[in-house]
């Protein structure tokens, strides 16, 4: 039977969608379905260990987008839109593991939970990511058709499927990457040939000298997919807490005066001052708002009047058919129902929970829109989620305060659940735009796109507390100590829990926190200044605070990937501009398929090392037993550096080769 594919004729490039509204295919089929919710449920568990291990996580739709043609293509009959609903799913699932795993956590390291509650885990995520999707579907005409945004994932993603469409795929590239970064975690993690992480610190005079690095693929590619900008900026964040303001401390002496010089350096980020990057963080959320307002109020007109001209009985045509505004509405009180029920069981007061389902609503339609907005800047990897969610925490945790008392922990508890419902909702909200930016540009159906969201969604909820249980098993969460070594640091989820426990406890270095705040305004005044010179560079104030607050041997290797990405764009005599985020420019012929290649290759070495992070939680969990694959009883530091240098010439070469096509 012949391909439905190759009897379309595309629209030409510049005219229109790829696909005309007057052309229909296959969207939601069986294979659709099945692959996109398998596809979810995997780079799920993926960004999960992702993101609790540096506090980042990355867009999947092109490595989803990528993996669907090539299952896709054994198929007699597929098309390029049946590949965009698989990515659109399978896309949802990585970002709700980003909701999940910068709050959900916080309730193990709160003792609320000694584990993952199944139900409850499912109910928060799953509505928490539905809510995001109904959220943004009035806002699709506003900010995609009507006054369109950049959205670079979006651009990225349909520019891969049509080329796709035209016989090369990449998913050489992808197994490549994967198999290199599954070794580099089984070297490490599993046989204990060499160590995770290279530190390295002195006494000078009255102060500290530190350097350090993560000897990990998976982190330069994160550092090559957010490129040497965003790169920078994070390095910059990390060096001044690590290079002067580590050192100050320990000069004045504010420090514990025993210990090794590493030894010491660690207690005082630990202790201190990564709460600098808290006071950042809450800042560059307030001022995303204050930003945003105006497109907010905005995107809402624009809503308003698709409805009524909706009603009045217009003509609309498939590639602008959103799901009707009526079955929106029912869905998020539809949503807000058992919400107020998970709440209620676990606060056992009714008032209460009915203003913590309100408080949901209302942060998750802002925060959601915010979200929508930052994608179209900055690309959903770039997308400042964590300030969002702790804005979103202390709001609520400064409200519970009044309502419930000081020293409660149920109260602090309660405020991370509105966040988790709220984070999960922002996240999704962003990803949903950029998956309906593809279908824009390709001819999709966008209230299928919006089903598949909804789907995918679903599946990742159903698998989260499982594969966040395995990771608790595994490795724990939190400091490395003697007992976990390998502990996830889960970065995001210790700052929400330090937020709310702060409020309702106190004990919050309080100083770091206001020092931190007025860092951010300095860095919003030279982000502005930079902006209206019309400089291509960006100071995003949300990525220097992450930088402040994470440690700066995960910033090592991302500033490394980021060099990498510009490097190789100047190997061609042009820079590879990505200032404001993920490919921030469409794949056009005139960008080189190395780039492409590129980009496939480190998702490749970020998918496998999480994937085989996962898996070596299985045997650890089940034997209790952190070293029970060690091959040597000591690593060797310089073999993990040796390697991690050839893998990023490998990249290079990659990213700097071109190609006929993406085979």
């Amino acid at each position: 039977m012949e391909n439905p594919s190759s009897s379309v004729t595309p629209t030409p490039r510049g005219s229109g969608p790829y696909i005309p509204a007057s052309t229909i295919l296959p969207e939601i089929t069986v294979k659709a379905i099945v692959l996109g919710v398998v596809l979810s449920v995997i780079l799920s568990a993926a960004n999960a260990y992702l993101g609790l291990l540096v506090g980042m996580t990355v867009s999947a739709s092109i490595p989803a987008a990528v993996i669907s043609m090539a299952v896709l293509r054994l198929f007699r009959q597929s098309n390029i839109l049946e590949n965009n609903i698989v990515q659109t799913s399978a896309s949802a699932g990585e970002s709700l593991a980003a909701g999940a795993i910068f709050t959900m956590p916080a309730l193990i390291m709160m003792q609320i939970w000694g584990r993952f509650d199944y139900v409850e885990t499912a109910i928060v995520t799953g509505l928490g990511g539905v809510i995001g999707v109904m959220f943004t579907i009035p806002l699709r005409r506003a900010m995609i058709v009507e006054n369109p945004l950049q959205f670079p994932e979006g651009v990225a993603t349909a520019e891969v499927l049509k080329v796709g469409q035209g016989g090369g795929s990449g998913i050489g590239q992808i197994i490549s990457g994967g198999i290199i970064g599954a070794i580099f975690k089984l070297g490490d993690t599993g046989f204990r040939l060499w160590t995770g992480s290279v530190e390295y610190a002195r006494y000078v005079g009255n102060t500290i000298a530190y350097i350090g690095t993560n000897v990990s693929p998976a982190l330069v590619g994160v550092g090559y997919i957010v490129g040497l900008n965003i790169a920078v900026v994070l390095f910059l964040g990390s060096a001044i807490n690590w290079f002067i303001v580590i050192p100050y401390l320990v000069a004045t002496g504010a420090g514990p005066v025993a210990g090794s010089a590493v030894e010491v350096a660690g207690t005082l980020w630990s202790t201190q001052t990564r709460y600098l990057g808290v006071g950042a963080m809450l800042v560059g959320g307030l001022w995303a708002l204050i930003r945003l307002s105006k497109s907010l109020v905005e995107g809402i007109r624009s809503s308003v009047r698709a409805y009524r001209s909706a009603r009045g009985g217009d003509a609309v045509d498939r590639t602008d058919r959103d799901t009707p505004i009526q079955w929106v509405g029912i869905g998020l009180i539809v949503s807000a129902i058992p919400l107020f029920y998970v709440f209620h069981h676990f606060i056992d007061n009714a008032a209460i929970a009915a203003v913590m389902a309100g408080l949901m609503l209302v942060a998750g339609f802002l925060f959601s829109a915010v979200a929508a907005y930052m994608a179209g800047l900055v690309g959903s990897s770039n997308n400042p989620i964590s300030g969002i969610t702790i804005s979103t925490i202390l709001v609520s945790s400064l409200l519970l305060l009044l309502m419930m008392g000081s020293g409660n922990a149920q109260g602090a508890a309660a405020a991370i659940f509105i966040g988790a419902v709220v984070c999960c909702a922002a996240a999704i909200g962003g990803d949903n735009m950029q998956d309906l930016k593809a279908g824009y540009l390709l001819g999709a159906t966008p209230y299928k796109q919006q089903i598949m969201q909804m789907i995918g969604v679903v599946a990742a909820a159903l698998a989260m507390a499982p594969i966040l249980n395995l990771l608790l098993d595994g490795y724990g969460f939190g400091p490395q100590t003697a007992d976990r070594p390998n502990a996830l640091q889960a970065p995001q989820a210790t700052l929400m829990a330090s937020v709310a426990q702060g409020v309702f406890f106190g004990g919050l270095p309080w100083d770091m926190v206001i020092a931190g705040m007025v860092i951010a305004v300095v860095v919003i005044i030279i982000d502005v200044i930079l902006e209206k010179r019309g400089s291509a560079w960006k100071f995003p104030v949300l990525a220097f605070a992450v930088g402040i607050y994470l440690p700066l041997e995960l910033m090592t290797p991302i500033l490394l990937g980021g060099l990498i990405a510009w490097i190789a764009g100047r190997a061609y005599g042009k820079v590879q501009d990505q200032a404001d985020g993920e490919l921030e420019a469409p794949l056009t012929d005139a960008r080189t398929t190395g780039e492409r290649n590129g980009l496939l290759f480190a998702a490749g070495l970020i998918t496998g090392e999480a994937l085989l992070g996962i898996a070596l939680a299985i045997p650890i969990a089940a034997t209790e037993n952190p070293d029970v694959l060690r091959l040597v009883e000591t690593p060797v530091r310089t073999i993990g550096l040796i390697l991690l240098a050839i893998v990023m010439f490998g990249l290079y070469r990659v990213a700097s080769k071109p190609g006929r096509d993406l085979r």
